[in-house]
């Protein structure tokens, strides 16, 4: 992969390199007081903050009155994935109490074969009160499933030059995996929250339409969904579609570098179903394509940058962090990449497209997929703040903020909700299909 990078002109008229963006400029002050804890009683009372790029803040609302500001012909993509137990504690003999936080499997590494089976099986792991956990040491846990008592083992078998661990679990029953981690394990809430992981998480902490075991974090636009707001939708006739992003715990991992180019971004697991890519290949330009959720939002471009891969014959599983913005990219349209993503799934016979994604938005990023988004309130100096930004720009998003800041809203996972537009591009960009990306234009309106 080469180095070189496209450029593209900023606002200013500045020639920008994302790599060179100091994570500085996108810190701003977050009062504890304002960090949600829990959510509303009831989800879709939460606020809601209507923006669109060029034109500002449009509305101060309710996320009950979503639909009322979706267009009609939107197509409304969201994150399928549902948040495990990830969050084991094991006690040795001795008393010491060992952490073992489940971040993704190794073996088998299909996260359904893995949640299938019935064992053993590997995965990689952090491990807390790590230095306590001799490697000849294997850890004994009791859990209860429909009454019968089961013993859950823990075995070290190799750390890893990024501090992770890989542990080998096994239980002495024929349960599957995705009973034993439910019963045995904890739901892992944010670090910010502050505070111990209770009952209640295990509900308010899934999507109404979480189903596919995977994420250690929540997608959390979708947690402001209730089935009240789904038929609402469907009333309007608002056409859904869904896609697996299984979140990593990266999610929270700070930018702890002075320029976001030396920031190395976690890769999550991406599954995308076949008649989901063929929609989106024959998805009418006027559409809008709304994504629920920054999970969403990067599982959409990362598909975008998938076809794009393929069609160069590169495709080796993973979209790289930089990819979007190197000058070897073919900025192909998306009905383009689309079928190109669909060719490949055709003459390998596959239902769908299993990736990992280390893809890194950011400002001077186009949106080649996502027309807006719904999402949460982001932390200060996170790579889901550069996200945001890269949808609404800059300084538009500080105003947003500083809006949201002044007039009550909640941040992060349990808080309020956002919904953003992009400026929508020209009807004619993807009914030409051999037309560069580069000579194309935003409308202003």
């Amino acid at each position: 992969m080469t180095k070189s990078f496209m450029m593209e002109q900023n606002n200013s008229g500045t020639i920008t390199d994302p790599r060179k963006i100091h994570i500085q400029n996108y810190i701003y002050d977050l009062p504890d007081e304002r960090i949600a804890k829990h959510p509303l009683a009831q989800r879709d009372a939460c606020k809601l903050l209507v923006a669109r790029r060029g034109s500002g803040i449009e509305s101060d609302t309710v996320f009950a009155a979503l639909p009322d500001y979706l267009p009609q012909n939107t197509l409304l993509v969201y994150n399928n994935t549902r948040v495990i137990n990830a969050r084991l504690r094991f006690r040795k003999e001795t008393g010491a109490l060992i952490e073992v936080f489940c971040l993704e499997p190794v073996s088998p590494a299909d996260y359904e074969t893995c949640f299938g089976g019935s064992g053993p099986v590997v995965w990689k792991c952090l491990v807390g009160n790590s230095k306590r956990w001799n490697a000849d040491t294997v850890l004994h846990g009791l859990i209860n499933i429909d009454g019968q008592d089961l013993c859950l083992t823990a075995e070290r078998i190799e750390t890893l030059p990024g501090g992770e661990s890989l542990v080998r679990l096994s239980w002495d029953s024929d349960a599957s995996f995705a009973r034993v981690i439910d019963a045995a394990g904890e739901i892992p809430i944010p670090p910010y929250l502050n505070r111990a992981s209770e009952q209640s998480d295990r509900i308010d902490y899934q999507t109404v339409f979480s189903r596919i075991d995977g994420s250690v974090a929540a997608p959390t636009a979708g947690l402001h969904f209730t089935p009240e707001v789904l038929a609402a939708l469907d009333a309007k006739g608002i056409e859904r579609a869904e896609v697996t992003l299984h979140v990593g715990a990266g999610t929270f991992r700070p930018v702890k570098s002075e320029c976001i180019g030396e920031h190395e971004m976690h890769s999550e697991a991406v599954v995308v179903e076949r008649d989901l890519i063929q929609r989106l290949a024959d998805l009418a330009p006027e559409r809008p394509l709304i994504a629920v959720g920054t999970t969403s939002v990067r599982t959409l471009e990362s598909l975008y940058h998938c076809g794009c891969l393929i069609g160069q014959g590169r495709w080796d599983g993973v979209v790289p962090q930089w990819y979007a913005y190197s000058d070897e990219h073919p900025r192909l349209t998306r009905t383009e990449a689309m079928r190109n993503v669909y060719e490949y799934l055709d003459a390998n016979d596959m239902e769908h497209l299993t990736a990992h994604t280390r893809l890194m938005i950011a400002p001077s990023y186009r949106y080649m997929m996502v027309d807006g988004m719904i999402t949460n309130f982001h932390q200060p100096g996170s790579t889901l703040l550069l996200l945001v930004s890269a949808m609404i720009g800059d300084p538009m998003w500080r105003e947003v903020y500083e809006y949201a800041l002044a007039h009550g809203y909640r941040f992060l996972s349990y808080g309020d909700a956002c919904l953003f537009f992009s400026r929508r591009l020209r009807n004619d960009i993807y009914s030409n299909h051999t037309r560069p990306v580069s000579e194309l234009v935003y409308n202003e309106s």
